[in-house]
């Protein structure tokens, strides 16, 4: 398309610019001249500034049409828009605005074409005074929604799942976005997809995916209910057109779920439970073959501060009773005074509420029986300087755990945390145990339990037998001095920031030690020796 100079100035002649009657072209826009346009339902406000020489921005299904904004240094301003599909010599808009606010001018331009591609410019206006055009800005009107499927061979819509809640299946996005007669579409831009709501989002969201050259895109998701869930999908193209379709499907519950002590999310592995760089908690396999997380937790769904980072998150303590069999989580900021419990129905996500994990004040001996709780002892979590799930003591269904407080050992175990059931034994008296990290890897194959502690001023490796006795009782008799029983050294605090056990990863029949190194390694170990680097973490 080519525009007259008269045209472009609007009648203005060069002469009276250059006598400086008008504000010159380069003063026309302080910022570039924009076009915005608010896609359909609201999900996403574009706002692209001009580049004549890029390609036209595509402006999708508006209200009122595309609204086109310029920044004069006048007191209003003139706009003309052209059709370059049809090549029309005539604009098919011309309209004035006053300038506002920050000396911003701007209307909207009805009754455009779909699928054509038009170019627009402004004048500033000064009382009678025109300036010179700004350059020219072009745009591509797409008002047509693109159209989205969904289908699974896991889990189908007729109901047949060949998987069960709790498993991975593949969905598949198939979208189009037809381009009206005589015009251009844009194209799908992405597919966002989420359970039961989704939300308002661009395609620059996590759950987004772009599909590929034949329009489709496969998601592997977890499905977290049995029963009737609904997936949620959106097809949005480059015009910020939305176009949405809810997936429904059956998946049966598992009638033999796996059951591994330290398994969370349900895939009958025992998890590794990591921060990563941004907050996000991730699970990482004790099988793994590097450091890539089966499932990452985002940081928003923490119970304290947005963040994951400063939490002990314990599990690995029981096996638990309710199905499908996977750890309940205990959750701890060091000095809160609150504990809090996950019942853990999800596989993990934390897409459900949480309780408080209460203090007992039943307080045991050593054989057992009932006595006083000791004046030491706090009457909330806030003295508890660690915590570790130690292991089934009681019987194979409670939780119990184990807190480092005042530089002595508390045993909590039994009944139910909800409620404060659970009994509490003082294991030692000394107060020698405040410069160690506890780890707790949980029973061997005979049900003894140990506890591990890292001397953090040497760096040695600490590990106290804790056997399991014919009465059926255990023998704590090996804490007494948390000197003895040195197994490894080396595990200096500045080399190996964080350790912990997820028992037995290598299938040895004996629980292994798993640390992360201060560059952010996670080395797996056999046992507390052979040390196998995963890589570097998230």
């Amino acid at each position: 398309m080519t525009l007259s100079r008269a045209r472009r100035l609007g009648g203005v002649t060069a002469a009276a610019v250059a006598a400086g009657l008008l504000v010159p072209t380069a003063a026309v826009a302080d910022t570039a001249p924009a076009v915005t346009g608010t896609a359909q339902g609201g999900n996403a406000n574009t706002v692209k500034a001009c580049d004549p020489v890029a390609d036209p921005t595509w402006i999708g299904r508006t209200m009122d049409g595309p609204a086109l904004n310029v920044k004069v240094t006048g007191t209003a301003a003139r706009f003309s828009v052209w059709d370059v599909t049809t090549g029309a010599e005539e604009p098919v808009f011309t309209g004035e605005a006053n300038a506002g606010y920050n000396q911003q001018a701007g209307l909207t331009v009805p009754k455009l074409l779909d699928g054509h591609s038009y170019a627009w410019h402004a004048w500033a206006l000064q009382g009678t005074q025109t300036s010179a055009p700004s350059a020219d800005c072009h745009f591509t009107v797409d008002t047509t929604g693109p159209t989205v499927t969904v289908s699974s061979t896991d889990f189908p819509a007729s109901g047949k799942a060949t998987k069960y809640a709790g498993q991975k299946g593949t969905f598949v996005l198939k979208g189009t976005d037809p381009a009206p007669a005589g015009g251009e579409s844009s194209g799908i831009a992405c597919f966002r997809y989420a359970w039961n709501y989704i939300g308002v989002a661009g395609c620059d969201a996590a759950n987004a995916v772009e599909p590929g050259d034949d329009g489709t895109a496969k998601v592997d998701l977890k499905v977290l209910d049995w029963g009737s869930n609904n997936l949620i999908v959106q097809a949005i193209d480059n015009a910020g057109n939305v176009s949405q379709t809810t997936y429904s499907f059956y998946a049966p519950s598992n009638p033999n779920p796996p059951k591994t002590l330290g398994d969370v999310d349900g895939d009958g592995v025992a998890d590794i439970l990591l921060p990563d760089a941004k907050g996000n908690l991730q699970y990482i396999g004790v099988n793994a073959t590097d450091s890539t997380p089966t499932t990452t937790i985002p940081a928003n769904r923490s119970p304290r501060d947005g963040s994951w980072a400063q939490l002990q998150v314990v599990h690995r303590g029981w096996s638990d009773a309710h199905a499908p069999s996977m750890d309940d989580i205990f959750i701890h900021k060091p000095g809160d005074a609150y504990l809090s419990l996950y019942r853990n129905f999800d596989y993990g996500s934390f897409t459900q509420s949480m309780t408080g994990a209460s203090r007992s004040t039943d307080c045991v001996d050593d054989s057992g029986q009932a006595v006083p709780c000791p004046a030491d002892y706090a009457k909330n979590w806030s003295k508890a300087d660690q915590i570790v799930a130690f292991g089934p003591v009681t019987d194979a269904t409670s939780p119990s755990l184990l807190t480092l407080e005042n530089g002595n050992l508390w045993l909590h175990a039994g009944g139910d945390f909800s409620f404060g059931f659970q009994k509490v034994r003082k294991l030692t008296t000394s107060g020698a145990w405040s410069g160690y990290d506890l780890v707790a890897p949980g029973p061997d194959a005979a049900g003894n339990l140990a506890l591990w502690a890292r001397d953090r001023a040497t760096g040695e490796l600490h590990a106290y037998p804790v056997p399991k006795k014919a009465d059926g009782t255990f023998d704590f008799s090996a804490l007494a001095d948390p000197k003895a029983d040195v197994v490894a050294t080396g595990f200096t605090t500045a080399a190996f920031p964080t350790l912990g056990s997820s028992g037995d990863a290598d299938g040895d029949g004996k629980p292994d030690l798993w640390a992360v190194t201060a560059d952010r390694h996670l080395v797996m170990y056999s046992g507390w020796s052979d040390a196998n680097d995963l890589g570097a973490l998230n």
